[in-house]
């Protein structure tokens, strides 16, 4: 590890965490809830569902943070990814017609980083942004979108004015390409 790094005030409280300590979870949520809220309502545009599934964010972190490896991602990369995960299930259970606007004046800004680029980052994000950037826009648009805003397919399509199967092509093939230049 390099000299400069530092340790991340977060990752030691995941194993007090995972050993019951209530108290590190309260500071863990105090440090990060306004940004996975963000996260959340970005994904689902309403208010009261965000915080419904900002409480079952931190129930599977109270549940799971004995599975974190550090070495793996960062606290916070790991905990946006529940967060993430956790609103895209909820938005998919609105059902196939979900349509989720983006809804910029509800954004908490906390001063941090997105969610998305916490993800990018923790993907190696100088190479996955440059393989993005070498696909056509329009599958650079669908990608991006879909995974690092939770947008359903079929929301996409709707967005898209696009049909269905047209829009899973797109990202597949797209999907595809990045898979082929990531590993080369």
């Amino acid at each position: 590890m390099p000299a400069t790094s530092a340790i991340d005030p977060l990752t030691e409280l995941m194993p007090r965490i995972a050993a019951g300590d209530r108290a590190a979870l309260r500071q863990l949520y105090q440090a990060t809830s306004a940004k996975l809220f963000g996260v959340c309502l970005r994904i689902l545009s309403n208010r009261d569902e965000s915080e419904d599934v900002l409480q079952e964010v931190y129930i599977t972190i109270w549940r799971r943070a004995d599975r974190f490896e550090a070495g793996r991602a960062s606290v916070m990369t790991w905990i946006s990814t529940i967060a993430r995960n956790r609103a895209i299930d909820r938005l998919r259970a609105r059902g196939p017609l979900a349509y989720a606007e983006q809804v910029e004046e509800l954004e908490i800004d906390d001063g941090q980083p997105r969610a998305d680029a916490l993800l990018e980052a923790a993907q190696d994000g100088e190479a996955l942004g440059r393989c993005l950037s070498e696909l056509d826009e329009r599958t650079e648009k669908v990608i991006r979108t879909a995974f690092f805003e939770g947008v359903t397919y079929e929301a996409l399509a709707t967005r898209m004015d696009a049909p269905l199967g047209t829009v899973k092509s797109w990202i597949r093939r797209g999907l595809a390409k990045l898979k082929g230049c990531l590993e080369s």
